[in-house]
C-alpha cells in the first residue's frame, strides 16, 4: 500500500488559446474528476492557481490546476503542499506526455522530467522526483524541433477521441488511486 493521494494536480496553461492544446490534457483530467465530485474551482492567489478541495473515495483530496503557465507551475504545488503539509509521495502530477501513443495513460512514481518543463519545474521545487505522475499520451510529432509547437496546438480529431478514452480510463482508477492503492490502479490502467 501506498500513501493516499491528498494533492491531485493537472497541469496546463492558463487562458482560453490554450484550453484546448496538447499540453493542457491534465487539466482536461483535473477538470472530469472535479465535475464528477461536484467540486468547484476558485482562485485562489496564495496557491498560484484554481483550487477545489472535495472528499473522493473516503479521502479529502485538493485539486490544483496551476495558473502560473506550465515552465513555473511548481511554485503552485509547493505552495499549497508545505501549506496542507502534504508529502511528494502523496501527491499526483497529471500531465501530457509526449513518450505515449494518444490512447494510452500511464501511472508511476518518480522518474525523470523527459523535457516535460512542468515536470521540470515541480521536481526543481519539490527537491525531489518522487511524487506520483499519471501521464497521458498525446504521441510525439518525430521531430523535436516541432514539440512545442505541437502540445500548444489542439490534438487532431483521431487522437482527441483516443485521449478522451485514455482520460476516461485513468478516471475509472481514480479510486483505488487516491486511496493508495497503486498496484491495483496499474495492473488495470496498463492492461488496455
Amino acid at each position: 500500500m501506498s500513501e493516499p493521494i491528498k494533492l491531485i494536480v493537472g497541469l496546463g496553461n492558463p487562458g482560453r488559446e490554450y484550453e484546448a492544446t496538447r499540453h493542457n490534457a491534465g487539466f482536461w483530467w483535473v477538470d472530469e474528476l472535479a465535475r464528477n465530485s461536484d467540486a468547484n474551482f476558485r482562485n485562489d492567489s496564495k496557491f498560484h492557481g484554481l483550487v477545489a478541495r472535495t472528499a473522493l473515495h473516503g479521502h479529502e483530496v485538493h485539486l490544483l490546476k496551476p495558473q502560473t503557465f506550465m515552465n513555473v507551475s511548481g511554485r503552485a504545488v509547493v505552495a499549497l503542499a508545505l501549506f496542507y503539509k502534504i508529502l511528494p509521495d502523496q501527491i499526483l502530477v497529471v500531465h501530457d506526455e509526449l513518450d505515449l501513443p494518444p490512447g494510452s495513460a500511464k501511472l508511476k512514481l518518480g522518474g525523470g522530467h523527459g523535457g516535460h518543463n512542468g515536470l521540470k519545474d515541480i521536481i526543481a521545487h519539490l527537491g525531489t522526483k518522487d511524487f506520483w505522475r499519471l501521464r497521458i499520451g498525446i504521441g510525439h510529432p518525430g521531430e523535436r524541433s516541432e514539440v512545442v509547437n505541437y502540445v500548444l496546438n489542439a490534438p487532431r480529431k483521431e487522437e482527441q477521441v483516443l485521449i478522451e478514452e485514455a482520460l476516461q480510463r485513468a478516471l475509472d482508477v481514480a479510486g483505488p488511486v487516491i486511496e493508495g492503492k497503486m498496484e491495483a490502479a496499474m495492473l488495470k490502467l496498463h492492461s488496455n
